[in-house]
């Protein structure tokens, strides 16, 4: 079992699942309301470039997302995406790309917990924590 988020964006999850394909070097999964097959119930006046359901997966976890044709593009608050680098090296370039147009936090350093671990919030409003195990691999849990 795991927690996996489902984010909601207002328009622009196509955009942001692009962008979080090229910031985690995996292929994003997008379906759109006009991949829904003739006869299947729809919520009436919704474009079909409407998102669905996209997804990432990163190491067995997936990101989740859709477009919310109700949502008002207002911020995404009460939560932080948190993702784990694969070594404290692999913090930077992952920090620096998801922060790309958006606005950091705590640019990433060492803590007692971490030797690298940063806050930021994306340019699609969602707000990350970036962190890595020790050099050694090892988890203090």
């Amino acid at each position: 079992m795991s927690f996996n988020p489902y984010l909601f964006f207002s328009g622009n999850c196509a955009e942001a699942f692009a962008f979080y394909s090229e910031v985690f070097g995996v292929e994003a999964q997008v379906m759109r309301m006009g991949d829904v097959p003739p006869g299947e119930d729809t919520p009436p006046d919704v474009s079909p470039d409407t998102v669905m359901h996209a997804s990432i997966e990163v190491g067995g976890s997936f990101l989740m997302g859709s477009d919310d044709p109700t949502g008002d593009g207002g911020p995404k608050s009460g939560f932080s995406v948190a993702y784990t680098a694969p070594s404290p090296a692999a913090v930077a370039p992952i920090f620096e790309a998801l922060s790309e147009g958006g606005q950091v936090t705590m640019p990433p350093g060492p803590t007692f917990f971490s030797p690298a671990f940063g806050m930021l919030t994306d340019r699609f409003g969602v707000a990350w924590m970036v962190d890595s195990y020790p050099e050694d691999g090892a988890a203090d849990s």
